[in-house]
């Protein structure tokens, strides 16, 4: 009876899946990641508004541009260092859409239809009449852009996504055109389509996997079939297997995940015991703490005015929101920055304020390491937040609420007690200038 042949590339993902420090299980299946969705989206339409309005202005930092290219750069893994491309280059005037008025305007009609379609034909006709034009210096790098709008038709695209398709099919795409990217497009939902029952709809899985064989996480299968190569890479594989679960012991992103549901937690708890009913973000309940689950006596469903608000969708993302228990009205809301994009948290807050009754409008709080204070202020004053800055955002440090929480929840009253440590954050815009 004959063996079935082994599938080196099933192999190589089932191997993927399991380890912890890999974009499988360290960024498609990390809780913050679809939080960003939503946030990025409303960026977007930022952009497109801007532009359309010839508000944009001519340079990159400091743009609406910026603030959202910045928040999918501050991602993990997969995105890190999308931003670059976006960089204003002044020596050599790319990329062209901060100083060419009809290419701006081009930028923004593709990223409008995008955004308003929802066709794969209608992506494509974009991309096709964005490349028509030839802007210097915007390629493929936009697809990054693109992936939060359509995930389940435009893969992720940088340097090491290219290296690990080409290394694993033994293609030879090149960075910076479109045409390859949608010639790479093709074959990465070949592939997806072909090992589905491991990977997603979402294309971020399977770019997550090729984006590790690209960095030289995991050795590409040999394009050389032979018995004595397949073993000879099956056992390279399974020592890249030992020494991930060994790294994992100290993993950093376990660290940092728990330590953001453990400051969720204090907040729930001191909202229980302040009296108000107390929601967590609807991808947060499930998480386990302390012998039971985060969710625990909080209420499961959103009161009826933010439920049926046109951000709700939104709403229920934000990490934690205390809510009068008699009327339903918002008392506060709480998002925790432990070390992701404080950007997608802020819009978050912005869709509570302005999708809600408005009363949560002064009691909006930013929650992080006391080492962050500076970058959470930072993006507050960018002139992309104006309207956030309006509603008057507080920060309030890790420190003050881990030293304050069980005197707080004995002795406060309402709000006062949380008042009184957190800290206004001046919101005076400031620009700055390109180099």
């Amino acid at each position: 009876m004959n063996t079935p042949a082994v599938d080196p590339v099933r192999t190589l993902l089932q191997s993927w899946k399991e380890d912890p420090g890999g974009t499988y299980k360290g960024w498609f299946l990390w809780g913050e990641r679809l939080k960003n969705f939503r946030s990025i989206r409303r960026g977007i339409a930022a952009v497109i508004e801007e532009i359309q309005a010839d508000t944009f202005g001519s340079q990159y930092k400091g743009s609406s541009l910026e603030t959202v290219v910045g928040s999918i750069a501050e991602q993990r893994q997969v995105f890190k260092g999308a931003d670059h491309a976006f960089l204003w280059k002044p020596k050599l005037r790319i990329p062209d859409i901060y100083e060419n008025r009809e290419n701006q305007q081009a930028f923004a009609r593709f990223l409008h239809t995008c955004s308003c379609c929802d066709t794969e034909a209608q992506v494509l006709a974009a991309i096709r009449a964005l490349d028509e034009r030839s802007i210097k210096g915007l390629g493929p790098a936009a697809a990054n852009i693109l992936y939060f709008l359509h995930p389940t038709l435009t893969p992720p695209f940088n340097t090491a996504i290219v290296k690990g398709y080409n290394a694993l099919t033994g293609a030879k795409v090149k960075l910076g055109r479109w045409n390859e990217y949608l010639a790479m497009r093709l074959g990465i939902i070949t592939l997806n389509e072909k090992y589905r029952d491991l990977l997603s709809n979402d294309l971020g899985a399977i770019a997550g996997f090729l984006f590790d064989v690209g960095t030289s996480r995991y050795i590409p299968p040999p394009q050389e079939t032979s018995a004595a190569a397949l073993a000879a890479w099956e056992r390279d594989l399974e020592q890249v297997r030992a020494e991930a679960a060994q790294a994992s012991k100290a993993s950093r992103t376990e660290a940092e995940d728990r330590s953001h549901t453990e400051v969720q937690a204090w907040l729930r708890d001191l909202g229980l015991a302040l009296g108000f009913d107390v929601w967590i973000a609807g991808n947060d309940r499930s998480r386990a703490w302390n012998g039971g689950r985060l969710g625990d006596g909080c209420i499961a469903e959103l009161p009826q005015q933010l439920a049926s608000s046109p951000a709700a969708d939104t709403i229920r993302l934000i990490d934690v929101i205390w809510i009068e228990g008699g009327n339903g009205r918002v008392a506060a809301a709480f998002e925790v920055e432990h070390t992701t994009s404080i950007y997608s948290g802020i819009m978050r807050m912005l869709d509570l304020a302005l999708g809600a009754d408005g009363s949560a409008s002064t009691n909006l709080y930013l929650v992080a390491p006391d080492s962050r204070e500076a970058d959470v202020r930072a993006q507050i004053r960018r002139p992309a937040f104006s309207r956030v800055a309006d509603m008057r955002p507080r920060f309030l440090p890790y420190s003050e609420l881990e030293r304050n929480r069980d005197a707080m929840a004995r002795f406060g009253s309402g709000l006062k007690a949380i008042e009184a440590v957190a800290k206004a954050i001046n919101c005076e815009w400031h620009y700055v200038a390109d180099e």
